[in-house]
């Protein structure tokens, strides 16, 4: 007889039971071992249908195509921009996809972007060995100026950003802030000063209390507070 043993949002570590019996499916970051399915990670517990998935507590970001990130600008090199991605592999922004313009060739290269930029940008290739590429062109993308730069662990980004970006969207409406959340957890604040401090810390306790339920509410709540 199946049997579910954990509930939604629940907290559970590696080899923790979640279900008996076939009719449940391991999704992402979990496994079947005979007729149970268990964790394989640290994480909260996110139930969809049949198919149980673990949504990690902790980790570095892994790069994935179509990925939107927000890199840190390390290097200059002949044909490009090379890109911290906050994770164990930098990537190129290359001279084709850093601009709309011509660049000729032995251009000054900062007129772009210079190191220690930030810059929005859209994975558009991982290969097998983990080389990275990037375009800046694309509606929101491109250097980043003003604002301040939150950095959050990338396992609580889909958090931080609410079903259907409703998270996101409460400190944006309640701050008045233009905000940029990047998969890799690197997040954008342009704001008035106070406003961005306070959106920076409504992102830092969703980012502290992720695992929570009822959390939407909470976040309400600081907002209302903080902003009079």
């Amino acid at each position: 007889m199946a049997k579910l043993l954990v509930k939604e949002r629940q907290v559970v570590v590696p080899g923790e039971e979640l279900a008996e019996g076939m009719e449940y499916l391991p999704g992402f970051g979990a496994y079947r071992m005979d007729d149970h399915v268990r964790a394989k990670r640290l994480g909260i517990v996110n139930i969809s249908g049949r198919a149980i998935k673990i949504i990690p507590l902790s980790g570095r970001y892994n790069p994935k195509t179509d990925d939107a990130i927000i890199g840190k600008v390390i290097d200059i090199t002949l044909n490009g921009w090379r890109i911290d991605t906050n994770s164990a592999y930098t990537s190129l922004l290359s001279l084709k996809d850093g601009t709309t313009e011509y660049v000729q060739k032995g251009a000054d290269l900062t007129r772009y972007y210079k190191i220690g930029d930030y810059v929005a940008v859209t994975i558009v290739n991982v290969t097998s060995q983990k080389l990275i590429d990037v375009s800046a062109k694309g509606p929101g993308l491109g250097k980043l100026s003003e604002g301040r730069i939150v950095r959050v662990n990338a396992s609580k980004v889909p958090r931080i950003i609410g079903k259907g970006g409703s998270m996101i969207s409460l400190i944006k409406e309640a701050t008045n802030c233009r905000i940029m959340v990047g998969q890799n957890g690197i997040i954008w604040i342009s704001g008035e000063p106070k406003k961005e401090s306070i959106a920076a810390q409504a992102i830092g306790l969703i980012e502290e209390k992720a695992h929570l339920s009822g959390l939407t509410d909470e976040i309400s709540r600081f907002l209302k507070e903080k902003v009079k």
